[in-house]
């Protein structure tokens, strides 16, 4: 959803963020910013995919809450192209950063 977005700044992390701002959704992203820094160079590694989660738990969840997150989604689409940058870490601990 984020093509102008590079790894490095974590697209998958955009698109969990806007979802939050846009409808209250919170998921997560399974991406670059996961993977964390090579231990060797501290560079970021850079993920195959950037995806963003959306863990719906069976029998919890009805229609009007997929339809929501579908029309968030669908939202965010529309201004997607908008968004010019995404995020850069000021600070993480030295492991697992993503929790």
């Amino acid at each position: 959803m984020f093509p102008q977005i590079p790894y490095y700044e974590f697209p998958g992390q955009v698109l969990a963020i806007e979802l939050y701002k846009e409808a209250g959704i919170r998921t997560c992203d399974i991406s670059s910013y996961m993977l964390g820094n090579d231990p060797d160079t501290k560079e970021q590694l850079h993920a195959d995919f950037e995806f963003t989660r959306l863990a719906i738990p069976r029998r919890v969840y009805t229609q009007a809450h997929v339809d929501v997150m579908a029309d968030a989604l669908i939202g965010i689409k529309e201004y997607a192209k908008d968004i010019k940058h995404g995020y850069k870490i000021t600070w993480e601990p030295p492991i697992l950063r993503h929790f």
